[in-house]
């Protein structure tokens, strides 16, 4: 499952052959379909097992200990330095490998298409919680935080794939900014607390 996630991470879904994956783990192409009918079986299996991997990450940059515009901040930071080691690793940008996955295979493939929704739909609710304390404290203006929570995370997305177009990492600094005005954060309480992290 991990050598399936890195091949479509460094290439495509539709690039990979159910060979491909074998040959790089290692593994007899009998052996394959004695645990998965399909390679959209093993995508779903390792798109799941990726987020379980990811998830103690999230957990720890969302926890309700940590004021919420520093959740938000932090995360953005943690895009940053994750696209950093990818391209480190595959010698260029990879965007978010669920989005990859999500807009080439949403009209061929349901079962892909519903686990990429899942996730989708997990990583929203770290952004509407943080929102909602945002709000609750005052911090950003009264606001609908579950659909400015998709608004968020589709700017994420759109930020990655950007980056992955342009194989620019320095597109991703600016989503830092980007989120805080979309939540309604003015640029001087932005400014504190960029200031804030860099004394910490």
């Amino acid at each position: 499952m991990d050598t399936a996630i890195d091949l479509i991470w460094e290439q495509s879904y539709g690039a990979v052959s159910v060979d491909v994956i074998c040959e790089r783990a290692g593994a007899k192409k009998g052996s394959f379909y004695h645990f998965f009918p399909s390679k959209s079986d093993l995508t779903v299996a390792a798109i799941e097992e990726h987020w379980e991997k990811f998830r103690p990450d999230l957990d720890r940059i969302f926890s309700s200990q940590t004021p919420p515009l520093e959740r938000l901040s932090q995360y953005c930071d943690s895009v940053y330095e994750r696209q950093r080691q990818k391209k480190q690793r595959f010698g260029r940008v990879c965007g978010c490998a669920f989005t990859s996955l999500a807009s080439e295979l949403s009209t061929q493939d349901e079962k892909i298409r519903q686990k990429s929704q899942q996730i989708l739909d997990r990583r929203c609710r770290y952004f509407a919680a943080a929102l909602r304390d945002a709000v609750r404290e005052g911090l950003v203006p009264e606001q609908d935080c579950d659909n400015k929570a998709r608004e968020l995370f589709g700017c994420v997305m759109g930020v990655l794939l950007e980056a992955k177009i342009e194989n620019n990492l320095e597109i991703i600094r600016h989503l830092k900014s980007t989120i805080f005005r979309l939540i309604g954060v003015g640029e001087k309480q932005f400014a504190g607390e960029t200031t804030l992290r860099a004394k910490a």
